[in-house]
């Protein structure tokens, strides 16, 4: 049986014609970021993977199906959309039997990536470790659908307000490669120093890309975290955005949320923390992400010819 796989008209084009395909994921837009903002910012990321030289996929599932592209008129509705899931591996096949509509995470969009055949994906961070995993077991989706699912995606790392160590930790027992880009210290999020150093360190996106080719041919399972630092001009330093994180988990904790209600909690109260700020450096982060992506998707395709 095939997968409920809906292709817009500008993903089909680039199947057909052989152009490079850039996955991109949709909580962003549901629950990252508030309306207009949201579709405001998820349309600009499509033009910078246009601009790039790739065709943007976002997906969703809309009424059943996963749809592998979002029409204008789809990603305004999704973006105005009530009560839509987060879709995980574990969600995602309860959300197409109901017929739901549902945005996906990372773990979520690699798998949907991977049945649509697109080899790269772009998000801002992905999740991992939470602080205090020791007593609470909370750890992302995320870092198992990397070992699994081969889909090489582009971050600014892992989201800050984690345990960074713990994250590289358990990315390093599942064999994901953690490739930084250009630099000899994995990144931060919304900071380009985590005071870590980087697991493996390329320079290029025709070594990224000849990396994730290599990998197949090995028969390796899993895909690659590439973890490209924010731009300078848009970072927030790590003793600035610090105090913030702190202090939204410690909210946090007070308030017992917990599961999937953590995340979007503590970047909604650093969003206020930071008067805003955040905001903005995590738009310019993707954007960032968006455009290596787009050279990686064009490597692969040209390496593989």
């Amino acid at each position: 049986m095939n997968p409920p796989l809906a292709f817009s008209a500008e993903v089909e084009a680039a199947r057909r014609t052989g152009k490079p395909l850039v996955a991109l994921e949709s909580t962003i837009i549901t629950h990252g970021m508030p309306w207009p903002q949201n579709v405001a910012t998820a349309r600009r990321v499509e033009a910078e993977v246009r601009a790039a030289g790739a065709v943007p996929a976002t997906i969703a599932v809309l009424e059943g199906r996963i749809h592998v592209g979002l029409s204008e008129a789809e990603l305004d509705r999704l973006g105005r959309a009530q009560g839509v899931m987060k879709l995980s591996r574990a969600d995602l096949a309860v959300c197409l039997t109901a017929g739901r509509t549902g945005a996906t995470t990372v773990a979520a969009t690699m798998i949907c990536a991977r049945l649509a055949g697109i080899d790269v994906f772009a998000t801002g961070g992905i999740g991992g470790v939470h602080r205090g995993a020791e007593l609470s077991f909370d750890v992302s989706a995320d870092l198992r659908e990397l070992a699994e699912t081969p889909v090489s995606v582009v971050s600014a790392g892992a989201k800050a307000i984690l345990d960074l160590p713990k994250t590289l930790e358990v990315l390093e027992t599942l064999g994901v490669p953690v490739i930084v880009v250009g630099q000899d210290e994995f990144p931060a999020f919304w900071s380009r120093s985590s005071g870590l150093p980087a697991p493996l360190r390329l320079d290029t996106p025709a070594a990224i890309a000849a990396a994730h080719l290599m990998r197949a041919r090995l028969g390796l399972p899993g895909g690659q975290l590439v973890a490209n630092p924010i731009p300078a001009a848009a970072e927030i330093p790590r003793e600035t955005i610090l105090p913030f994180i702190e202090r939204a988990l410690a909210e946090a904790a007070q308030g017992r949320v917990a599961a999937k209600a953590v995340t979007p909690f503590l970047l909604r109260r650093i969003f206020e923390l930071s008067g805003g700020r955040s905001l903005e450096s995590n738009s310019a982060l993707v954007l960032h992400n968006a455009r290596l992506a787009a050279q990686i998707a064009a490597e692969i395709l040209r390496q593989r010819q």
